[in-house]
């Protein structure tokens, strides 16, 4: 065995300190958002387990939409990153530009959209849920919905930043805009005794004034990438068709997997408003357990990227496997604080005794399953996008949730007997198969050589 050769990287992109400047905002930001929607349910919930039922079924579905318009922005960040890999600092601005204004009219027809199957959404996608349940959630969903655009704006931002490396920027947006919600939502239900509302209209209000503020911060002119603060825009078809190359593959992606979980919300719905609150409880709390995976993903994206841009894919080999390692070891740490502290979440909401124990259950295995299988699961896939290899992680991600997530909810939720934790099954053993083809696939190298521009 002859000596391990050492590397040279002191010309590698992104030195340890650029790394950390980048990672630390991303999870902050994270953490940000999790923990606010944490509070934003612990304040609903003493209105009753009606309206975290009600709030949480509108969410879920809003979820869906934010998840199709990060998945827009993934695909604005990459092509922007990988100008910026060539040093083509001007075609760099010209994609973020288009992204911007592609994503605001896309997102003013959602909303439309969204007005228009109001009934459908609550009679239909629903399922058989309570008329007190329904009531809460026409409420939440006739205010939310008119901050969809605001959500696609503030997502294209924030993107935009973020390839530049300058993470900083998006987070200290996302501290204020959680501010307002927080306070916000303590004014409204605790002080005005509101019901569902007293979380839709901050919710609204903070994410207009989190549009505005990164907006404006964009125009900037000393910024690498800055988008002038003009109404003139000028349809690009070449990038927007760069923008929805990637973009498209990955938002059908994120879409589907927020529609494997939406769709067996109805299922979830057969078991009793217990089992839809233990599930609302859960989706929130381990949102907070793969926290470091989730930014570590947006990181991904800018890394690579700029790597791919200036062809340089041993760079991106090692960066990969850093970028994984910090997630495991974050991620670790992350679960075994909520695990520590799982007797105190479950207190603080005030749930049932046949809600606390589901809950408890649930949280545990998601826990040990999030540990071991969530960052490659999802991490990699950041990885092919940013290289410009969608179409793999799209196709795998699809047919794994249509069997994994919704046939196999029925089987072991309903026909096992398993109820709302037999979903939590079927949803780890989606991550399992995903796991495994993506590690093939990039042990393959086949995502190598697809870079945009």
């Amino acid at each position: 065995m002859g000596k391990k050769q050492n590397v040279d990287r002191s010309q590698y992109l992104f030195d340890n300190h650029a790394l950390f400047a980048l990672i630390l905002p991303l999870v902050i930001e994270q953490m940000l958002a999790v923990l606010v929607g944490m509070a934003d349910s612990i304040m609903i919930a003493n209105v009753g387990e009606s309206a975290v039922s009600g709030v949480s079924l509108v969410d879920s579905v809003m979820l869906l939409l934010i998840n199709a318009f990060s998945a827009l922005a993934t695909g604005g960040a990459v092509v922007t990153g990988q100008y910026l890999g060539q040093r083509n600092t001007q075609k760099a601005q010209e994609a973020a530009q288009q992204l911007i204004w592609f994503l605001a009219f896309l997102a003013i027809g959602v909303m439309a959209l969204m007005y228009l199957a109001k009934g459908f959404i609550l009679h239909t996608v629903f399922g058989q849920i309570t008329a007190e349940v329904r009531s809460y959630a026409e409420v939440y969903l006739l205010i939310v919905a008119a901050s969809i655009p605001f959500v696609a704006l503030y997502n294209a931002g924030a993107a935009i930043f973020r390839v530049m490396g300058n993470s900083k920027v998006s987070m200290q947006v996302s501290i204020v805009m959680n501010i307002i919600n927080v306070v916000g939502n303590a004014i409204l239900i605790y002080g005005f005794h509101r019901g569902s509302e007293g979380v839709a209209i901050p919710t609204l209000v903070s994410r207009m004034v989190a549009a505005i503020m990164i907006l404006w911060l964009l125009g900037n002119k000393d910024l690498t990438v800055s988008v002038p603060r003009t109404i003139h825009y000028h349809f690009d078809k070449n990038l927007i068709k760069k923008i929805l190359y990637i973009g498209i593959p990955n938002g059908l992606e994120n879409s589907m997997f927020q529609l494997g979980k939406i769709m067996v919300l109805s299922l979830v719905a057969t078991f009793g408003t217990y089992a839809i609150a233990a599930n609302a409880v859960s989706n929130v709390v381990a949102s907070v357990q793969i926290l470091p995976g989730m930014a570590m993903s947006l990181a991904i994206t800018t890394v690579i990227s700029r790597c791919i841009g200036a062809n340089a894919y041993d760079q991106a080999q090692y960066y990969t496997k850093k970028l994984h390692m910090i997630s495991y070891l974050c991620m670790w740490v992350l679960i075994g604080i909520t695990v520590l502290a799982l007797p105190l979440i479950l207190k603080v909401y005030n749930l049932s005794d046949i809600t606390a124990s589901e809950t408890r259950r649930i949280l545990l295995f998601h826990g040990v399953s999030a540990s071991l299988i969530w960052p490659v699961a999802f991490n990699l896939p950041s990885v092919f996008r940013a290289a410009g290899d969608v179409k793999f992680s799209m196709v795998t991600s699809i047919i794994s949730m249509w069997i994994c997530r919704i046939v196999f909810s029925y089987i072991l939720g309903k026909y096992m007997g398993f109820g709302v934790f037999g979903v939590w099954m079927a949803m780890i053993l989606d991550w399992i198969v995903r796991a495994i083809c993506f590690i093939i696939r990039y042990r393959s190298g086949k995502w190598k050589g697809k870079s945009l521009v």
